[in-house]
């Protein structure tokens, strides 16, 4: 099986296995897959992280507002008695005014802390660096894990505005906020091997060749980005140790200078 080593830009995202038999098509889906699914992780875990400190979130319209500017509009939020975390809550406020404050108890924060520490172990992208390889049944089981965390301390469920709800029913809205540009659309993602872009209905034979056995880099992007860079011929550790020995031999014709002839 070929090995691809993921980037986008120059961050490695993941190693991903295929075969040179494969559909371009088919492999670019999977590396859209696994590194939108990455990211998706990383902000189910953020917020996840606000859960636990500061409850479920409030209604839209209460969002940004202080206690008294909800009182003079006369604006309630109905699920904070319907959605008490397991065990009960304490207040903790926040500051950010997203949430309302009813922080879960010392046990049900754990629950939640140890399932974020166990995704995000699942999608690392230091497993790079062990050469281990991601797949989205691996993205599969690192969402349901979160998931189910959350099912334990808000076994009723959490109301159907709050983010970590949309996440986990895909109908996230991210119009507007940063990860809007990082997430990749399926429709417009491209993915290039040694400067060249790699065409849809090709085999991945026609860029890589007929060896199965080997390991490449490729990058992905998104249409109007245009080709991603080359990637270096002299790795940047060997580069900086041919500077290291040429410096060492200038300081040493320097201090001998009948070397130089």
């Amino acid at each position: 099986m070929v090995v691809l080593q993921v980037k986008r830009g120059d961050e490695v995202l993941f190693l991903f296995e295929t075969s040179v038999k494969e559909k371009t098509d088919s492999v670019l889906r999977d590396l859209v897959g696994l590194y939108n699914g990455q990211l998706k992780i990383q902000r189910v875990c953020m917020e996840i992280e606000e859960l636990a400190e500061h409850g479920t979130m409030l209604p839209g319209e209460m969002v940004g507002l202080n206690e008294e500017q909800r009182e003079e509009l006369k604006l309630k939020d109905t699920y904070a008695d319907k959605c008490i975390p397991s065990g009960g809550f304490t207040i903790n406020k926040d500051p950010l005014l997203r949430r309302n404050g009813q922080q879960p108890t010392e046990a049900m924060q754990k629950v939640l802390a140890n399932a974020i520490t166990d995704a995000k172990a699942m999608v690392d992208r230091r497993l790079v660096k062990s050469s281990k390889t991601l797949t989205l049944k691996v993205i599969e089981e690192a969402l349901n894990l979160l998931r189910g965390a959350v099912t334990i301390v808000y076994p009723m469920q959490l109301p159907p505005y709050d983010t970590i709800r949309m996440e986990f029913s895909n109908t996230e809205d991210l119009c507007g906020t940063q990860a809007s540009k990082e997430v990749i659309e399926p429709s417009k993602a491209q993915f290039w091997f040694a400067g060249r872009q790699m065409l849809m209905g090709k085999l991945m034979s026609e860029y890589l060749g007929h060896n199965d056995k080997t390991k490449v880099v490729v990058k992905i992007n998104q249409l109007g980005e245009g080709p991603p860079g080359r990637e270096a011929v002299i790795s940047d550790p060997m580069r900086r140790q041919m500077m290291a020995e040429a410096f060492k031999r200038q300081e040493e014709l320097k201090a001998h200078p009948l070397l130089n002839f």
